[in-house]
């Protein structure tokens, strides 16, 4: 240890002494009905309880006899390339030829072998803090407050532990009082190194740590602070400091996480929650939250749904800041078990980051949802490099599967490196637009987003006949990564999303006033073939393959939503395929879904003003598919029939759905016309909402009581039109607007 680390460390613990630690308890909580509340500590990782800031993440449970703190870091990953995402097969043309003479097996070997054999790249653990909680006696009470994201624990010996991560720098904090002399802190490093077989899970349960062949890293004390330095792989390292001080029976202390990706330290970030103190980085904390909790909120008659509502809406802000990278599979709750996480912890847009970030939009949260944006604007020079290389066109695609930077990982390379992937995720710039009324966002980042994305669809597309096409096309994940998953038509999934990205083309250019522009786009959107339809009129997969078998991903449906291509408003020709869809949905059953399935049913249902099926859809997902600390586990936990999937890997995508689906239920503006309490079942007569936020950067608030609506106000942010569909006679209403206006209803 250098002498000037040595002086360092010693400065942190002489601040210690500085402080003052006087109150029993950090601060006095607002307690909620839907805090995490159990009369124990979870046994396993991923029920443990969750705090996070986007940036660093906390999870409280017990192992074995000791209590344990799962740390984690958004931006600790393996970054090494995959060498077969490389070289002169790796391109579009190469897989088509493949697919054509029906040689199917070289192009699965290239992309989607890798990725579940070779542990890198992906995401990897931090670390976790140990304390000998066997010396306190039985845990008596675990509650997390979901207001000020902190969690306390009681033990029967009168010991008591709270705990938070800060809510805007990279730190967490311990809080125990009663407790021996004894307990202190332990560093427990990941087990990069370890005697024994190596156990591997294959991508869904992880492959085993060992595999990343890192040396493992040591840890060091000096005085009451421990720090652990871990030397990954090329160049990148991370490090975990812990300091603390005892005060009488009591213990405080601080931890961080630093990775050698961003400018943080965590030894000077220690230091400085220090000199801070307690008192103000809880001030600072609360700072963030209290405000956030008052962005918008919801009250329905159903005490599951209403739990389940608000613990997604604490993960979302747990998970996602302006500054942040995006969510990932499990956002700051890596595995703490050994294994790599599932599926590595990456980036999904086939489905997942999508799903995470619906509820942002009318829940009211768009500063939040800012750390997705910021990301992909970012990264755009590194989808428009592989966008040249594997397809070699112009303009931007994004991989489906990909890393902290962006680049492509590989995997089922039909959705993993699928032509569509950057119309999905152009939508997001689309809604952010929508729902803000921010001009220079639409002048400065959706629309130039947007046009390099319908740049590379146009390019990619081919005209066939006078109609605008694919040479190949994909329906995630339908047949699952063989050569059937290719159809030779184009699906109702590709062409959603092509139409979509030019649709939206077209108005952005239009609203800038970019007429040649726009009436481009319009001409390529007229060349796009019709939806395929079944017998009965309802969506099918492609041409010759209607929707005859249970999947996870409705893929089929992408055009009525999440895109509103297809909508209950269009009339009776829309309305008869929306109908005949769900009916097949139902019809073939739930065999193969995940619990996001239910929680994207309860969105679709809603869409169609369907208020039973659509609380019937999210009962199930809140019941059955997710764990006890509310995180969403894939299978059906239960067991009872919801789907023959029973497994536990835990991502995040669900729960996130479910809070849109519940919004979904309750206000509804993608139309142009805003309707209060849409979908809600007829037995919902008392419910009410504030601040959930409709497209033109409107604010709603609205109550209904007794199965009537008695209260409804609308606060303009921008000013424009306000058009809002009457709940008294249904008739739509017209109000003309100023910024910061209120206007009453009801």
């Amino acid at each position: 240890m250098t002498i000037g680390r040595k002086m360092l460390l010693c400065l942190i613990v002489s601040l210690w002494a500085s402080q003052s630690w006087a109150s029993p308890y950090i601060c006095k909580v607002q307690p909620s009905g839907s805090d995490l509340l159990f009369k124990s500590l979870a046994s396993t990782w991923d029920e443990g309880m969750p705090l996070g800031n986007a940036v660093v993440g906390e999870l409280v449970w017990q192992k074995g006899e000791r209590l344990h703190f799962s740390l984690d870091r958004t931006d600790l990953w393996d970054l090494r390339a995959t060498d077969s995402l490389s070289g002169p097969d790796y391109n579009f043309e190469w897989v088509k030829q493949h697919i054509a003479r029906k040689d199917y097996a070289p192009v699965q070997a290239k992309f989607d072998r890798p990725y579940d054999e070779l542990p890198a790249p992906s995401k990897i653990p931090g670390a976790a803090l140990e304390f000998n909680s066997n010396v306190l006696g039985k845990v008596v009470s675990n509650r997390l407050y979901l207001h000020e994201a902190l969690c306390r624990v009681g033990w029967s010996s009168g010991a008591t532990l709270e705990t938070f991560v800060l809510a805007n720098r990279p730190v967490g904090w311990f809080v125990f009082h009663h407790v021996p002399a004894s307990l202190e802190p332990e560093i427990l490093m990941p087990a990069y190194q370890k005697t024994g077989e190596m156990k591997d899970g294959g991508p869904v349960s992880g492959l085993d740590l060992q595999r990343l062949g890192y040396q493992q890293g040591k840890v060091t004390r000096t005085g009451n602070t421990l720090s652990y330095h871990q030397q990954g792989y090329g160049g990148f390292s991370y490090d975990v400091v812990v300091s603390w001080k005892r005060v009488g029976d009591s213990l405080y202390g601080v931890w961080s996480i630093s990775s050698s990706l961003s400018q943080d330290k965590a030894e000077r970030d220690v230091k400085e929650a220090l000199q801070r103190g307690l008192k103000a980085d809880f001030q600072q904390h609360i700072d963030y939250w209290y405000p956030y909790w008052k962005q918008s909120s919801i009250s329905i008659p159903d005490t599951l749904l209403q739990r389940q509502y608000d613990r997604e809406i604490y993960k979302f802000g747990s998970s996602s800041r302006k500054d942040s990278y995006p969510i990932s599979l499990q956002a700051v709750w890596t595995a703490d078990n050994g294994h790599l996480p599932p599926w590595k912890g990456d980036y999904h847009h086939d489905l997942n980051t999508q799903l995470s970030y619906w509820p942002a939009y009318i829940g009211n949260h768009l500063n939040e949802e800012m750390g997705y944006l910021n990301t992909l604007w970012n990264q755009r020079d590194v989808y428009k490099k592989y966008t040249r290389e594997f397809f070699g066109k112009d303009g931007m695609d994004i991989p489906g599967v990909c890393t902290l930077d962006g680049k492509a990982m590989g995997g089922w390379m039909q959705y993993s490196l699928s032509q569509t992937v950057g119309a999905w995720l152009s939508q997001y710039f689309y809604l952010h637009w929508k729902y803000s009324a921010d001009r220079e966002f639409l002048k400065n980042r959706a629309y130039p987003f947007i046009k390099d994305v319908a740049t590379f669809l146009e390019q990619q597309t081919t005209l066939k006949d006078g109609i605008r096409t694919l040479d190949y096309s994909t329906s995630p994940e339908i047949n699952d990564n063989s050569l059937e998953a290719w159809f030779p038509t184009i699906t109702n999934y590709d062409l959603g999303l092509i139409r979509f990205n030019f649709k939206a083309a077209e108005e952005l250019a239009d609203d800038l006033g970019l007429s040649e522009e726009a009436q481009h786009w319009k001409k390529l959107s007229a060349q796009l073939p019709d939806y395929d339809l079944d017998a009965e009129g309802a969506l099918t997969f492609a041409h010759g393959h209607p929707y005859n078998v249970s999947h996870r991903h409705f893929s089929n449906l992408m055009a009525f939503h999440p895109l509103g291509l297809i909508d209950w408003s269009h009339g009776e020709k829309d309305q008869s395929i929306i109908k005949a869809t769900l009916e097949k949905l139902h019809q073939v059953g739930p065999d193969w879904w995940c619990g996001y399935s239910y929680s994207w049913l309860g969105n679709l249902e809603a869409r169609a003003f369907h208020g039973q099926e659509a609380y019937e859809a999210l009962t199930t997902f809140a019941k059955c598919f997710c764990l006890k600390n509310s995180f969403h586990a894939n299978g059906d936990q239960t067991k009872s029939g919801k789907s023959k999937f029973t497994y536990r890997p835990f991502t995040l995508e669900g729960n996130f759905a479910f809070a849109a689906g519940i919004q979904e239920m309750l206000m509804q503006s993608h139309t142009g016309i805003i309707h209060v309490f849409p979908a809600v079942p007829s037995t919902w007569k008392d419910v009410s909402f504030r601040g959930l936020r409709a497209m033109g950067a409107f604010l709603v608030t609205a109550q209904r009581k007794a199965g009537k609506v008695v209260m409804l106000k609308v606060y303009s942010e921008k000013g424009g039109t306000l058009k809002i569909q009457s709940p008294v006679d249904g008739k739509v209403l017209t109000y003309p607007t100023k910024a910061n206006e209120w206007i009453t209803i009801i």
